[in-house]
């Protein structure tokens, strides 16, 4: 998923450059060119006004006296205004464009990773690799908040170089030479020396991320035996190796700046060299240069953080350019026969995966449901489940895992993963069918009660329920259950295998089971072993 991306700029379109963001920028970058442009103009006049009154005065009383000076002081304070609005609307506009174009890029890069095969798609659950992606978009973001400054740092470089002139023509062509240069110059020496520095700044902090991650998944048991301490010692390495990183990304962004901050001296210097012109114009071409000198050195800037984010770049358009599936007709109840070795169960049939622990139960259920390659003999309708797309998988089965993960937001959010349009009346009759109703009615907010990390903490048990309840939701032909009473109490369960075979037979729909506990067990007719079926693959 990886790649270094060449060419920033397409880039940024390719991922971040739709009509409305495109429209905010060019907005951006007008403000951005009117307040660089504001800015040397400042700059330049201030330096005309001054040496010009100093002249004047040198020159006697009658000279002073005759000198205008309120109209390059109210110019002056004009010229303060535009800047302060210019940079001001910029910093609007751009951030503004910024967070809706990473808005958008979001929620279709989630719908682009939701819509990829579980089996083949990027793993993107693990703590580096989430906090890379996270990474990756926020280089984005900057990269296009930067955007409309490059339009006013070339704007201002052509207003100083263009005042320049007016100290002597040669002056200000030896101006244009070094503004030119110093882009490639700096890119050049970015790539070399900031990107290596960049990558590593970057792979230390997912490094220290995942770390971090995983750490924070278990908080409860290091604080319930103690470990705190020696927990927090094992994120040392990955803390001494992003720092380092840093202090080399700080240190090679200093030497830029300073090969940058040289560009601008040699540019005043020349000017004065060449300049023709009197004193007060000579003064206003050397602080045009500088003015025009500063531009430039955001612009260079600019590529040095460029040179960081290459690689984001590569790995965002991977995912944007990742080819969307191919779109299956919903299993229909006419092939929706499952095959599990040589047996073939109808449609309605309700089978029971029979092994000792670690014989390979949990694994059948999630090939069945398309999380992993399908190494074992099962086939839906016929075909192969190894040779059909996500799609054609996820129309024939819903799951309700061992784990039973729930998803952060509200009870009704964590119901709409199955339907994302189902009514609240059947959101409360699978609730009942799982004997979670009386539970959610109890809770605050009702479905909009809100679990999860900062909300309402489910038992184990409750989980298992509201997993149920989601799967059930989905009306998929074929229901796979791993464990699906664990952490409930004998009535509980009891209550809950009378409501789940009444749903099974009124619907018709198919049952596979995994389940060490007699009473779900209870709930198929047919017994499959999967040691057996693992012989016969």
């Amino acid at each position: 998923m990886s790649g270094e991306v060449r060419n920033i700029p397409a880039a940024i379109s390719a991922l971040a450059d739709g009509p409305e963001t495109r429209a905010r920028i060019r907005l951006a970058a007008l403000a951005a060119a009117a307040g660089g442009i504001s800015g040397v103009l400042l700059l330049a006049i201030s330096g005309w006004f001054l040496t010009a009154a100093a002249v004047a005065g040198a020159a006697g009383p009658a000279v002073a006296a005759g000198f205008n000076y309120l109209i390059p002081s109210a110019l002056i304070r004009l010229l303060a205004i535009l800047r302060t609005v210019g940079r001001y609307g910029e910093r609007v506009l751009s951030h503004r464009a910024a967070l809706l174009a990473m808005a958008d890029l979001r929620a279709g890069l989630f719908r682009r990773l939701a819509e990829q095969d579980t089996r083949t798609a990027p793993a993107l659950s693990g703590g580096d690799a989430s906090a890379r992606l996270i990474g990756d978009i926020d280089a984005l973001e900057n990269l296009v908040v930067r955007r409309p400054l490059l339009a006013g740092s070339i704007a201002s470089a052509i207003a100083g170089a263009a005042l320049t002139l007016l100290a002597g023509w040669l002056a200000g062509l030896a101006l244009a030479v070094l503004l030119a240069t110093l882009p490639p110059v700096i890119t050049r020496l970015s790539r070399r020396l900031a990107a290596p520095a960049a990558r590593e700044a970057a792979d230390a902090l997912g490094a220290l991320r995942s770390r971090f991650v995983e750490l924070a998944a278990a908080r409860t048991e290091i604080a319930a035996y103690g470990i705190v301490a020696q927990a927090a010692e094992t994120l040392t390495p990955d803390i001494d190796r992003f720092r380092a990183a840093r202090r080399t990304l700080v240190a090679t962004e200093a030497k830029l700046g300073a090969v940058i901050a040289l560009y601008g001296g040699v540019a005043v210097a020349l000017v004065l060299m060449l300049a023709d012109a009197g004193a007060a114009l000579t003064a206003l071409g050397a602080l045009a240069a500088a003015g025009a000198a500063e531009a430039m050195a955001a612009f260079a800037q600019s590529n040095i953080k460029d040179a960081g984010a290459a690689e984001s770049m590569g790995r965002l358009l991977a995912l944007e350019n990742a080819d969307a599936p191919t779109v299956q007709p919903v299993v229909t109840e006419g092939n929706a026969a499952l095959t599990l070795g040589t047996q073939l169960y109808p449609q309605g049939a309700r089978v029971a995966v029979c092994g000792p622990s670690g014989s390979g139960k949990t694994m059948l259920l999630e090939q069945l449901a398309g999380e992993r390659w399908a190494s074992l003999p099962v086939a839906l309708g016929g075909a192969a489940l190894s040779a059909l797309p996500a799609s054609a998988i996820a129309a024939g089965f819903s799951l309700s895992p061992q784990d039973a993960p729930v998803v952060i937001g509200t009870v009704a959010d964590n119901l709409r993963v199955a339907r994302p349009h189902v009514d609240e009346a059947a959101m409360w009759r699978a609730l009942e069918l799982a004997c979670l109703d009386v539970r959610v009615r109890a809770l605050p907010g009702g479905l909009d009660t809100r679990i999860g990390e900062g909300g309402v903490a489910l038992s184990g048990g409750e989980r298992k329920r509201l997993s149920l309840a989601r799967a059930v939701l989905a009306e998929r032909p074929w229901l796979l259950l791993d464990e699906p009473t664990e952490g409930l109490d004998a009535r509980t369960e009891a209550e809950l295998v009378q409501r789940l075979s009444a749903w099974l037979d009124r619907t018709g729909t198919g049952l596979v089971i995994a389940s060490h506990r007699a009473a779900p067990l209870a709930l198929a007719n047919r017994r499959i072993d999967v040691q057996a079926l693992r012989e016969s693959s």
